[in-house]
């Protein structure tokens, strides 16, 4: 049986996220896998990339070849010149940003909103209603519940 190790594709239209597996070559790209390995998110800034390295060494060792995007994959996270022996085995994958915590955020937004602002608050001009008024129409036409006068 050939393994491969490929992305399997989740997300909406236009904002995908990978899954780094381990799959039968014959099935299809986002089909049943034998094991995921990692993830990929491609849209984060920088691109987020977590491989389990014991695990892709192992597949490696075994013979799943891997598809030429998660073969680029493994050469920036380091795990395919630690395959191959080859130098440069750290990788060149840029770490994520520190998460800066909800009650931080929530402080500085309290005390930016203590603040006094600089500048008096405009608020935009009511547009004038160009329609006839109900009143207006009313006093024109006659209202047809009124029952004429009899004498």
């Amino acid at each position: 049986m050939a393994v491969k190790i490929k992305l399997m594709r989740l997300g909406k239209i236009r904002q995908p996220y990978y899954r780094i597996v381990v799959a039968d070559a014959r099935n299809r790209r986002s089909g049943r896998a034998i094991e995921t390995i990692g993830k990929y998110h491609p849209k984060n800034e920088p691109s987020l990339i977590e491989v389990d390295s014991e695990r892709a060494q192992y597949w490696l060792g075994v013979g799943a070849q891997p598809t030429d995007p998660v073969q680029h994959l493994l050469e920036i996270t380091g795990d395919w010149q630690k395959f191959k022996g080859l130098p440069g085995a750290e990788g060149t994958l840029k770490p994520q940003p520190e998460k800066v915590d909800k009650l931080a955020r929530f402080n500085a937004a309290l005390a930016a909103a203590n603040e006094e602002p600089t500048t008096e608050a405009t608020t935009a001009r009511k547009k004038a209603d160009r329609r006839p008024k109900a009143d207006d129409a009313a006093a024109e036409a006659p209202q047809a519940d009124e029952a004429p006068a009899e004498a």
